[in-house]
């Protein structure tokens, strides 16, 4: 089994400095679990800052050597590096953007020079400490560039990244100066895991516009590598929190709350200070509720927690500043002599009062404008697993909501919603409380944190071994060599070959593929070597074919099969017509006058539609709407709409590359065939081969070939070895 190397920002230990001595405390929080808890078997090493700026070398050997007993390495950062990289770049851009407040998102360069070289600081360390056959596990916004640092390095090593905050929309991520570089480092990564759906769909949407990267049922390939990305919504220790070990301090703190409260509702709300928390507003739903429901009043208790964080920050005091007016007015608006109807604590709670609270709260309101997860409402839906008795209400921007949809679910920014949902969690029978909290729990106890992080790490394994070829139909090192083998025994080899996609990368200007130098050189080389038919099967115009290709003396299929030259004569296929163009053609004009970017290219027995230079879900969207339209118009023109990569293509049925291909699987008995190609015209190609023959296909999507490779790299690379 291999090594697992963990990265995050902070250390699970903090190193604080009193006096001229060293302390060391460890540190809360749901990752420590999560990661504490993998299997024992697994060898562990956390690397991260210790929580101190440490000048002096001496002091840094001590951390070093104090927490290497642990299996800790520390990351030492300058208190400029703090200063700049993780209270600037870290949470004065990456924090406000990507949860949706970019009125607060600085463009400082220099808070984005320090932000890379502190990922460049990890890097070294990281790159000091690990082995090639390890598994690293990079966590979080600060380290966004970390996975493709360590990449450049280590080619081959499996890496993982999790994003524990929200992915922003493109149109969001899109205003961000260096959205690229952000992309390129996490894209470093061979497995990428959100808490959400929509964080995954935001991330390959982004990835896909701004790097060109497009997705297969989330998987991505960058280079030779292919790129999974999932969703991995992290849980808690259910157990720590149903069954908390105070029994002592929360029984008798139940009891001192109960009597300051005179058994009132308590309605908690729990924090840190943030302006993606949304407290002032909870303020108001308070008091909005008391205006539509003055029946409440004296009734309801509002125990209202805020964490101090970040209170060196200009937004983070001027919000301190404004929900301390905001519940003065409040209590001074509301308040009785002997109701006080917002209990308003500044400050951490401990796990005792933690649980405490949880426990004596008939309602939890955790209602934030965005979170990554909220961990607060699943502790407080475990904090009720003996009483069975208690209300969540949570906001549909949080990404717990995706998992306890049982919960009242309201839109944060909708006072007059979430003051009816305070009524309604207030009046709910316990039946039915019972019956909301059970289905959460049931969730939560089987998926808690243990199982998030095992999750990941069992998925990352998994890819390890496809990358090594195992469990999967990717053409490895062993199946090259017995193809090489098979080669050199042949006299009579036939090879097939595709050429967008395959010999050459996509490129959104079609006529911008030209062959290289190199490309035409080993095709020669190819056709040159005795025994050698080497054929290019193309979907393109048979003027383009020769004019590129001709050159080199090789065999071509053009329009799919439509055209076949052998030698030096073109011939076409029997019973193709071009006369049904002139009533196909308006149509497509129409689509290219709707969708800029889009235009029209006419082969002599074909049309296609080209949206490679198109938004793609509008180009999407057009061919959704117009497929209908074109198979009504062809259904009695024995004529075939074939969706390609980008391209729509009207040509004459009972044509395609398969057909083409029994020209030369006629001519004699090969010992040896091989076809590559990479979209589904590919796929007649496969289909006609015989069984022996080493059909591949470029990219990972279903197919009838026998292997797959990544990328058009892997086939050059290939076509490499065989001269």
């Amino acid at each position: 089994m291999p090594r697992l190397i963990i990265i995050s920002n902070r250390l699970p230990v903090t190193v604080n400095k009193k006096q001229g001595e060293l302390h060391y405390y460890p540190s809360a929080g749901g990752l420590a679990t999560g990661l504490n808890s993998l299997d024992e078997t697994l060898d562990k090493i956390w690397i991260g800052w210790p929580g101190q700026a440490l000048d002096d070398q001496w002091e840094r050997e001590s951390v070093k050597h104090h927490l290497a007993k642990d299996g800790l390495v520390p990351v030492f950062l300058s208190e400029e590096d703090i200063e700049l990289y993780y209270e600037g770049f870290s949470n004065k851009v990456i924090w406000p953007h990507f949860h949706y407040f970019p009125q607060y998102t600085s463009y400082e360069d220099h808070y984005w020079e320090a932000y890379k070289e502190v990922n460049k600081k990890f890097a070294e360390v990281v790159i000091e400490s690990i082995q090639p056959d390890d598994m690293v596990w990079v966590h979080d916004y600060q380290l966004l560039l970390l996975p493709a640092l360590i990449r450049e390095t280590y080619p081959d090593i499996s890496i993982g990244f999790f994003l524990h905050i929200p992915f922003p929309s493109y149109e969001l991520f899109r205003m961000l100066p260096w959205r690229e570089q952000i992309l390129r480092g996490m894209l470093g990564a061979d497995q990428i895991g959100f808490h959400t759906f929509d964080y995954m769909r935001h991330f390959l949407s982004a990835a896909y516009r701004i790097t060109g990267y497009e997705h297969y049922f989330g998987k991505l390939t960058v280079g030779k590598r292919m790129v999974n990305t999932d969703v991995f919504p992290m849980g808690i220790d259910y157990e720590n929190y149903a069954f908390p070990d105070v029994e002592e301090d929360a029984r008798s703190g139940m009891e001192r709350i109960r009597r300051q409260t005179q058994g009132r509702k308590l309605v908690i709300t729990i924090d840190r200070l943030d302006y993606t928390k949304g407290i002032p507003s909870r303020v108001k739903v308070f008091g909005r509720f008391l205006k539509k429901y003055p029946e409440y009043k004296t009734k309801v208790s509002f125990v209202l927690i805020v964490v101090p964080s970040r209170s060196n920050v200009d937004q983070y005091r001027d919000l301190k500043t404004e929900i301390d007016t905001l519940v003065g007015e409040f209590n001074s608006q509301y308040g009785t002599f002997d109701w006080t109807p917002i209990l308003y604590f500044y400050r951490s709670l401990n796990f005792s009062e933690l649980t405490t609270l949880y426990k004596v709260a008939e309602i939890a309101m955790i209602t934030p404008l965005r979170d990554g997860m909220n961990l607060v409402a699943k502790e407080y839906i475990a904090a009720k697993e003996e009483s069975k008795k208690g209300v969540l209400i949570l906001s549909e921007m949080a990404g717990a909501a995706n998992e306890l949809y049982d919960a009242l679910i309201v839109n944060p920014q909708d006072i007059n919603e979430m003051a009816d949902a305070l009524k309604t969690a207030l009046e709910m029978d316990e039946g039915e409380q019972r019956a909301r909290l059970e289905k959460m729990q049931m969730r939560l106890k089987k998926y808690n944190v243990k199982n998030w992080a095992e999750d990941f790490i069992n998925e990352q394994m998994r890819l390890m071994e496809e990358q090594k070829g195992e469990n999967t139909n990717l053409l490895t090192e062993q199946d090259i060599q017995g193809l090489i083998e098979a080669y050199h025994k042949a006299k009579d080899r036939l090879i097939v070959l595709d050429y967008d996609g395959t010999l050459m990368e996509f490129h959104p200007d079609p006529m911008a593929v030209v062959p290289d130098e190199d490309l035409l050189t080993l095709l020669q080389s190819l056709k040159g070597q005795a025994g050698n038919q080497v054929v290019v099967s193309s979907g393109r115009d048979r003027d383009t074919l020769d004019k590129w290709l001709g050159p080199t003396g090789i065999d071509l299929a053009a329009e799919h099969g439509v055209w076949v030259k052998m030698g030096n004569r073109w011939k076409s296929a029997h019973g193709v017509v071009n006369a049904w163009k002139k009533d196909i053609r308006p149509v497509l004009d129409n689509m290219v006058e709707r969708t800029p970017g889009s235009f029209i290219e006419e082969k002599q027995y074909s049309l296609a539609w080209h949206y490679r230079m198109t938004d793609k879900d509008l180009g999407e969207k057009r061919v959704r709407e117009f497929r209908d339209t074109l198979l009504y118009l062809t259904a009695n023109l024995d004529l075939q709409v074939l969706e390609g990569n980008k391209v729509v293509e009207i040509k004459n049925a009972g044509v395609n590359k398969g057909k083409a291909m029994l020209n030369w699987l006629s001519e004699r008995d090969w010992d040896f065939i091989m076809a590559i190609g990479d979209d589904h015209t590919d796929e007649d190609t496969f289909k006609v081969m015989p069984p022996r023959a080493f059909t591949i296909k470029v990219g990972m999507a279903k197919t009838a070939a026998r292997f797959q490779v990544v990328s058009v790299g892997n086939v050059r690379a290939l076509l490499e070895r065989l001269v």
